[in-house]
């Protein structure tokens, strides 16, 4: 397995930082976000400001920057961290024109949200049409488009996501399999999950999550629960657990952190990520 970071997770620092840092630290790679965003009101944060993403519009005219950024730290491409909906085609195309020019070979594409007045069946049907051109685009030009498992969408699970991508050429349409988004919502054995997805099993995201009862009551007096992000190491899941049934399917592709915590500074999650990681990787090698 190779480790990257999703500089989603790295809002503090520039892409020149963010690259320097996570080299000396030891990654094998970086997933970029891209999208346009708005202005943090105050410190740059996650999605508001993030210093470390780079902006959809002029996309095209900000490649070369990227290509040298990324080359110059000696790191890899795990991908491209896009935000497009897979129903506007013509930014969909812009991303995967830009990820084969880079050589990035994967980039993410949005699924819709459920709950937005829309049935199922309909966001589901018109998403496969969606997929059907976007898979026939990602053939012409060799790389790949993913299809993030993330709660609140029409792929929060790894069955839903492979009814709405079986069929399709795996080589050209991959699930990205999701450690975190799957605590909030969508969660099934996740060695069930891998064996289930099969060939569409073409990218890993880890993070944490854990949920926690708040003071608020519901109107039957009933408690309210919240999750929050946790570390890599503090989170409900066994991440120990996960890379081991990883490993089981033969999965050797890349596993890409975001890690939304915030009780260590940056410099010290990201670090502390890669050896956590590398220490669960060496301890369960023959």
């Amino acid at each position: 397995m190779r480790f990257s970071v999703f500089t989603a997770a790295t809002p503090e620092w520039s892409p020149d930082q963010a690259v320097s840092m996570l080299a000396a630290q030891g990654w094998d790679g970086v997933e970029w976000r891209v999208t346009d965003q708005p202005d943090a009101q105050g410190a740059p944060g996650f999605w508001a400001g993030n210093r470390a993403t780079w902006p959809f519009t002029g996309l095209e005219d900000q490649l070369g920057q990227i290509a040298r950024v990324t080359a110059g730290s000696g790191l890899a491409y795990s991908g491209i961290g896009g935000y497009q909906q897979a129903s506007d085609h013509d930014a969909v195309l812009r991303m995967l024109r830009a990820t084969a020019e880079l050589g990035a070979e994967r980039v993410r594409v949005t699924m819709p949200h459920t709950r937005t007045g829309t049935p199922y069946p309909q966001l589901f049907d018109r998403t496969r049409a969606d997929l059907e051109w976007i898979a026939a685009r990602a053939a012409e030009l060799g790389v790949q488009a993913l299809v993030e498992l993330h709660h609140g969408t029409i792929t929060a699970s790894a069955s839903a996501a492979l009814r709405l991508v079986d069929g399709l050429d795996p080589a050209h349409v991959g699930v990205i399999h999701d450690l975190g988004n799957l605590v909030i919502e969508g969660r099934e054995d996740h060695l069930a999950a891998f064996e289930l997805l099969g060939p569409y099993l073409a990218h890993v995201h880890v993070k944490n999550v854990r949920w926690v009862p708040t003071d608020d009551r519901r109107a039957d007096g009933s408690t309210v629960w919240v999750h929050e992000w946790a570390t890599l190491r503090t989170g409900q899941e066994s991440v120990a657990d996960y890379l081991a049934d990883l490993r089981t399917v033969g999965y050797d592709g890349w596993v890409t952190v975001e890690d939304f915590s915030t009780e260590l500074p940056l410099v010290d999650r990201t670090a502390d990520d890669l050896a956590f990681l590398r220490s669960l990787v060496s301890t369960d090698t023959p």
